[in-house]
């Protein structure tokens, strides 16, 4: 199923953990395995800023 491309900024701030690309999207940028990447995605409610944090810390 396509995205909706309707959506508006607000829903950039946030990141699925369910849609198997984002997951990997999101740990290609920030170097951590894909189960590490649902991990923090499911624990930071979908929060991008909060889930970007997170993932620092564990790769730093």
């Amino acid at each position: 199923m396509a995205d909706d491309k309707t959506k508006t900024a607000a829903d950039r701030r946030l990141v699925s953990g369910t849609q198997k690309y984002e997951v990997n999207y999101f740990a290609k940028k920030h170097g951590i395995t894909a189960a590490d990447a649902r991990r923090i995605i499911k624990q930071h409610a979908n929060d991008r800023d909060a889930a970007d944090r997170a993932a620092s810390r564990l790769k730093g």
